[in-house]
């Protein structure tokens, strides 16, 4: 990896040594810092047991160290002159971690993971409460906040879109330029944007403004496609695509955008003052955010749509990703039928890139837990979720294949959790088996399954089975899994045992920093509990979370409710405990509340409509 980066940087790394440092313990903040030369890591985030370590954990533990080796530049050689740029160390080291991690495993297929981190990023700039990636710090606690998904993922996304548009060669003559003129020194945006524009002969900076200096997510409306002497012709309009705010005046942005027919020869425009016209050859299904390296919603017309969808099976991997995730958020917000995700998850075929049924199921297990209190709608939604994955999960079975691929072991974890959700009685059934089995046949349980068996154990845990856990946890030495064994009883669908975890999680046993990471996993299933009684043991709760992340750990709790009375909770909370500055996450986590809500009222009847008409 540091091979790699010197010749990257153009700039070799000065210092002597660069050392690895793993701890065990945690934080809810933060699991490495990037001090130079002398990298700090829990270990959790680095370190592999092979008794226990997964192919995800393998990728967690790259990923951590290239992004950590990657702020030696980014940050140490060169570092922001205040915190108002601090995405120009954390924007660019995710997106040379996940730059590295393709280029160093292509194996991993990790270039296909862009669409998550867009995904990730837009779900919170999507928001009302979203700030520009590129925002005036003035206090400790703005600084504190300002690490998260928009400084982190939105910035790496921005700058997957800015190279793509630039050039891979021309983007890292500009960095090295960079680097080399920076080196020992500090640095705003706009030092970066000059020398990658000199590098490209490209201007960029306007359009590096458009994304850094104001918050929110364009959104690409595509009509329908002329097709006429062997060109397709097709108009796209910007506007800008909001969760929380539905007649909100769009920003403008000038947006790169690659557009082809399916199959075809891909194009390249600038969306400039809002409307373009692009000529593709060929005719046939228009696919707009060709390779999805454009930070943007893309919205098709109704028919567009529908002929994109049938062209599904033939698009490359990286574009049903794209197609899969718009769909489900522009339906989620009302801008298409709720359905359309439905749609395609119906028509993917069993041979689907394993990335793309590992999407389908986190929908699928993310709407049944939107149907809590809803037993007939979430039944049906669960058949449907069983009918889809069950086929799957038959061809990749319980047993990894000789020489299978990375993203086939993680698809096999994801769809044990996601069966064991829907309530697959074969994979429950099997998954209590072996881990019944696992204390006299260490075969029962290998480590590449241990821990999606453990989660489908936990989640759906009786008493006895809790303290089986519990006691588990107790005897083991590794400090690493003892703590996320701890956290697994926090795990429990079961109300009461949901309880026991959270009056664990203040006694000494668990150790001084796994208490306050129970207690959020309970959060996961239980928002509503973790909330009151974290609040009502403020104090002690206050002490087992490290202070940079305590006005974020509670909003992080009731954050996932979908009770109104949890806004009201929130507001008052802040109103007693937050200064005003650090009310961020506060407000976000009353957004989302609200959007969860609205979800719930008037997109779920959609999917139920949809899973009746279709015989679920």
């Amino acid at each position: 990896m540091l091979k790699e980066y010197n010749d990257y940087f153009g700039v070799k790394f000065p210092l002597p040594k660069l050392d690895n440092i793993a701890a065990p313990g945690r934080s809810q903040f933060f699991s490495a810092m990037e001090n130079w030369g002398a990298i700090f890591t829990f270990e959790n985030s680095i370190l592999l047991d092979p008794r226990v370590a997964t192919q995800s954990d393998k990728e967690v533990s790259f990923l951590v160290a290239a992004h950590e080796i990657a702020h030696q530049w980014f940050g140490d050689l060169v570092t922001m002159a205040w915190w108002d740029d601090l995405w120009l160390n954390e924007g660019f080291a995710s997106w040379m971690e996940s730059r590295t991690t393709n280029r160093l495993h292509p194996e991993w297929n990790w270039g296909l993971r862009a669409v998550d981190t867009r995904e990730g990023a837009m779900s919170r700039d999507a928001l009302s409460t979203t700030h520009p990636v590129v925002q005036r710090i003035a206090t400790v606690e703005q600084a504190s906040q300002a690490f998260d998904s928009i400084t982190y993922s939105k910035g790496e996304a921005v700058i997957r879109m800015l190279e793509s548009y630039v050039g891979e060669d021309a983007w890292r003559t500009g960095v090295r330029s960079y680097m080399a003129r920076h080196a020992y020194g500090n640095t705003v945006s706009d030092d970066l944007w000059r020398e990658i524009e000199q590098a490209a002969h490209k201007p960029i900076t306007a359009i590096a403004h458009d994304f850094t200096l104001q918050p929110g997510v364009p959104m690409i409306r595509v009509a329908d496609a002329v097709c006429k002497n062997g060109k397709t012709t097709v108009q796209l309009t910007q506007g800008e695509f909001s969760i929380d705010q539905e007649n909100k005046k769009p920003l403008s942005w000038r947006v790169p955008v690659i557009a082809q027919t399916v199959g075809g020869t891909a194009v390249r425009t600038l969306v400039s003052g809002g409307k373009a016209s692009v000529t593709l050859p060929g005719c046939g299904a228009v696919l707009v955010n060709a390779g999805q390296s454009g930070y943007y919603r893309t919205l098709y017309a109704p028919k567009a749509f529908a002929t994109l969808a049938a062209d599904f099976a033939r698009m490359p991997t990286i574009d049903q990703l794209g197609l899969l995730a718009d769909s489900w958020a522009l339906g989620m917000a009302g801008k298409m039928p709720a359905s359309s995700f439905l749609d395609l998850a119906s028509n993917a075929p069993a041979d689907a890139a394993p990335e793309v049924w590992q999407r389908i199921a986190g929908v699928l297990a993310g709407l049944h837990n939107s149907y809590e209190g809803k037993p007939e709608q979430r039944a049906a939604l669960d058949r449907f979720a069983r009918a889809r994955l069950a086929p799957v999960f038959a061809r990749v079975g319980w047993s990894a294949a000789k020489d299978e691929a990375a993203p086939v072991a993680n698809l096999r974890e994801t769809l044990i959790r996601a069966l064991g959700e829907v309530g697959d009685e074969a994979v429950i059934a099997e998954a209590r088996r072996r881990y019944a089995a696992a204390a006299t046949d260490k075969d029962a349980m290998p480590a590449a399954l241990r821990r999606p068996i453990l989660g489908v154990i936990a989640s759906n845990a009786d008493a006895a089975t809790w303290e089986q856990l519990r006691a588990a946890a107790k005897a083991e030495q590794s400090s690493m899994i003892k703590a996320e064994l701890y956290d697994l009883l926090g795990a429990a669908d079961d109300k009461a045992l949901a309880q026991r975890a959270l009056d664990l999680a203040l006694t000494d046993e668990p150790g001084a920093t796994a208490g306050a990471s129970i207690i959020s996993h309970v959060a996961g299933g239980h928002p509503d509990l973790a909330f009151d009684f974290a609040l009502a043991n403020r104090e002690k709760v206050d002490k087992i979370v490290d202070g940079a992340s305590r006005s974020r750990y509670f909003p992080g709790l009731g954050g996932r409710s979908a009770d109104p009375a949890m806004i009201g909770k929130l507001r008052e909370y802040a109103k007693q405990y937050l200064p005003a500055d650090a009310q961020g996450d506060t407000r976000t986590a009353i957004a989302s509340i609200e959007t969860r809500i609205k979800v719930r009222a008037q997109r779920l009847p959609q999917i139920d409509a949809w899973l009746k008409q279709h015989g679920a």
